[in-house]
């Protein structure tokens, strides 16, 4: 009977054992998987990102510094002050300040050389809109896009590229 009681004591012992190996099996496989998951989530997110970043080290894009050159009359006046047409009869004024974006120093140059022509050109253009398109939306970024294409065409004649980024209205009165 004793040696029957070892017996129950000792398989009891070792069903113990075996248990609590079981359960810290159970949680390394747990700690391990989710590790994985976590390392596997890091690696594919960050491969997006790590793509470009080799085809660019194989050929690099480097992005020139932008170029501001504020359009400005001979005075140095740095504003567009012109009447608009308007159907209500009254005399109405736009009032912008101007700047063209770019991103070679050689476009600077041409721009400030041919200053007197862009702002010929950008006063007739200013002077031909109406008060009432102005007011819109729209009728600005129309106007800004009739701006830029001329500014290029400019450039586009005298240096044999647009090379001029954007036209900024970085003020935009109208009374």
């Amino acid at each position: 009977m004793a040696q029957d009681k070892a017996v129950e004591d000792m398989a009891a012992g070792k069903s113990a054992k075996s248990g609590r190996l079981m359960m810290v099996a159970v949680v390394l496989l747990a700690l391990l998987v989710g590790g994985g998951g976590v390392a596997a989530f890091f690696m594919l997110s960050g491969s997006d990102s790590a793509g470009p970043a080799v085809s660019d080290a194989a050929a690099p894009v480097v992005k020139a510094k932008a170029l501001y050159t504020k359009i400005r009359t001979l005075e140095g006046r740095p504003m567009f002050v012109v009447t608009l047409a308007s159907d209500d009869g009254k005399r109405h004024f736009l009032q912008t300040y101007i700047e063209a974006k770019s991103r070679e120093q050689e476009v600077v140059d041409v721009l400030n050389l041919h200053m007197p022509l862009i702002v010929a050109r950008l006063n007739a253009l200013f002077t031909s809109q109406k008060f009432e398109q102005l007011q819109t939306i729209e009728g600005k970024i129309q106007l800004r896009s009739e701006a830029l294409e001329l500014l290029q065409g400019i450039v586009q004649e005298k240096a044999g590229r647009p090379g001029v980024e954007a036209l900024l209205f970085t003020n935009f009165v109208m009374q």
